[in-house]
């Protein structure tokens, strides 16, 4: 969950690295650092609690000359935010110097070890036990540091992606993986390293993606890619297909109301070029190569974390209604300890925004070896999730920078709609005609998300409205209830405001003791089959002096005539409804940050890709 750059080459290495710092900062920014190597002379770290421009303050005056350098975010685990915790760490001899993304499992057990031997520790971190360890293999075998490196990962339990420099080879970058992301560009006498591609985007797109257990010794001229058994492989180098005007904010003000406001465009390109309402097709060539499977499945059960998870509570409704299959949907993070139940020919749809959630990899991993099928539903192309499915669909959403998902979700509600249209008609659960009006209204759902836009500034002034509650209660039921969940979710990340998504009819089993005169109530209450069951819902918490907040189909006077305060939106089937319903509880969350004065893109603890448990 920490963000790595390293890089080697003729430029001076600082700038570069602490662009790609700041390009990677969503991903953690508890603290910062860099070391710099330069032909000659000890490698000199520099790091701070804080954000990347804390570092950048905190060097001013220092010395930054030099080629190599290797970066770091930190996102904390081991040991509180601090200068002394903050990466890079340097060994015990002080000419090794690490940085690591991930969790090393067994690191007291090493601790231990080295503490018996006389070493004494400078940080909290597992990190540095590693690094020490690592120094210890390298002292006592009188071999390379990349040798010391192999045996030093075969004795460790975890998540890793570790870069290191040496005193004794200037311009070498020494990086491994297992778990973690590992990205590296490949220039002209140059050569870029990162968690994922945004930090060498406007000097490369010909990118290698490190696979597990593979180590890389990068130099200026120089790639050379192993396995830890010290085999040579041949890098597999990679076409970009990346703007960087895609990472960039383009004149708004936060990433995350730019990516709000790009889902139009995003719904749009996840749907471009799988569907056709004129012939009533739909083009999934992941889903294509286990059709037999598919038509055969009796079950699916579909893993993922925060938000991806929500989309697949969305997800249930829509493919048991239209394929009218079992659906299961499960924490990742639960589905890995929970010695599940897997048969051959179950289908695993792992949703995954990064493609390298830890606890969605390793329950796929697992449910793989059962003889489960795997699909993957992922917006980073050559992501781990990627890679070991057996097929799947990529999202196209593009990079999702601010850390509070917003355009993924959609993006992976559109793909999951297609798949479960897909599947139904191909289980004759529904008909051509039925296919053909769920892709005409498919169709229209760009425009109408860009529709629920334009209503931006007067649900910024209703926002100002509540940014002093302490409290939110979401409510909706059947394809709307994932997405008040969803709604709950976003408030809580964005604006640190506690809030409760529940199916509304399960407010009179507890949550209506909270409701009085101060708390506001989000029913997303659409024109639905359950849209009086939602009313009657609402008159209940009016009639107990709540404050009614209402998303509603557009003309509802009745909804309305409840709420003290409602947005609307277009009318649409309520299978997919879901793709807008969404967007003005997006809205709503960013608003409400803002007018607290919050960093609304890098909220407080959290990280963009949670790689370790």
């Amino acid at each position: 969950m920490c963000g790595i750059v390293g890089y080697t080459g003729s430029r001076m290495a600082y700038p570069v690295v602490v662009k790609g710092l700041k390009r990677l900062e969503y991903r953690g920014y508890d603290s910062a650092g860099v070391a710099i190597q330069g032909e000659s002379g000890p490698i000199r770290v520099y790091k701070k609690q804080g954000k990347v421009a804390d570092l950048e303050e905190s060097v001013l005056g220092q010395d930054l000359q030099g080629g190599t350098a290797i970066g770091h975010t930190r996102w904390a685990t081991h040991g509180a935010p601090s200068d002394r915790n903050a990466h890079p760490h340097r060994s015990a001899s002080g000419k090794l110097a690490m940085i690591h993304n991930g969790i090393i499992e067994n690191y007291h057990q090493l601790k231990q070890e080295l503490v018996s031997k006389g070493y004494a520790f400078h940080s909290d971190t597992d990190t540095e036990v590693l690094l020490y360890f690592i120094e210890e293999i390298q002292r006592n075998n009188h071999c390379s540091l990349e040798e010391a490196l192999c045996v030093a990962l075969k004795r460790v339990s975890g998540a890793y992606v570790v870069l290191l420099l040496n005193d004794e080879e200037p311009g070498t970058i020494i990086a491994a993986r297992k778990g973690s992301p590992l990205v590296i560009g490949v220039g002209q006498h140059e050569h870029f390293l990162g968690s994922d591609a945004s930090p060498m985007l406007e000097y490369t797109k010909q990118v290698v993606y490190v696979n597990d257990y593979e180590l890389a010794i990068v130099r200026p001229d120089e790639l050379i890619l192993k396995n830890l058994g010290n085999e040579i492989l041949t890098p597999y180098v990679q076409q970009l297909d990346l703007e960087l005007a895609a990472i960039e904010k383009g004149g708004f003000d936060h990433f995350m109301l730019k990516e709000i406001f790009e889902q139009p465009q995003t719904i749009y390109d996840s749907l471009r070029g799988r569907m056709d309402v004129v012939t009533v097709s739909i083009t999934l060539s992941g889903m294509e190569s286990c059709k037999a499977e598919l038509i055969a499945a009796n079950r699916i059960v579909i893993v993922a974390c925060g938000t991806s998870w929500h989309a697949g509570l969305v997800a249930e409704y829509i493919f048991e209604e239209l394929a009218r299959i079992n659906v299961e949907v499960e924490y990742a993070s639960e589905f890995r300890y929970r010695n599940p139940v897997i048969h051959p020919g179950d289908v695993i749809i792992a949703i995954s925004q990064s493609g390298e959630t830890a606890d969605t990899l390793v329950a796929i991993e697992r449910a793989k070896q059962q003889g489960a099928i795997i699909l993957g539903v992922v917006n980073v192309v050559g992501s781990s999730i990627a890679r070991i499915s057996h097929a799947g669909c990529y999202t196209h959403a593009g990079p999702e920078i601010g850390v509070a998902s917003t355009k993924a979700f959609t993006a992976q509600l559109a793909v999951l709609s297609l798949m479960a249209i897909q599947l139904g008609y191909w289980r004759e659960t529904i008909s051509t005609e039925r296919k053909k009006q769920l892709l005409e209204e498919l169709y229209l759902i760009p425009e109408k998300a860009q529709s629920i836009l334009s209503q931006s500034e007067s649900i910024r002034n209703l926002a100002s409205r509540y940014e002093s509650a302490r409290d939110f209660l979401y409510l909706g039921r059947g394809y709307n209830f994932p997405v008040a969940l969803e709604g709950a979710l976003k408030l809580k990340e964005i604006s640190y405001i506690h809030a409760e998504g529940y199916p509304a009819a399960e407010m009179k089993h507890g949550p209506i003791a909270l409701v009085d005169d101060q708390l506001p109530v989000v029913f997303v209450a659409t024109r639905d089959a359950y849209q009086e069951k939602v009313v009657s819902n609402m008159q209940e918490i009016k009639a107990r002096k709540g404050r009614v907040v209402s998303v509603i189909t557009e003309g509802d006077e009745w909804a309305r005539s409840l709420s003290e305060a409602s947005i609307e939106i277009p009318a649409c089937d309520e299978v997919i409804a879901p793709l807008l319903s969404v967007i003005p509880l997006q809205l709503l969350a960013y608003y409400i940050g803002v007018a607290k004065g919050l960093d609304v893109d890098k909220p407080r603890n959290l990280a963009k890709s949670v790689t370790v448990e």
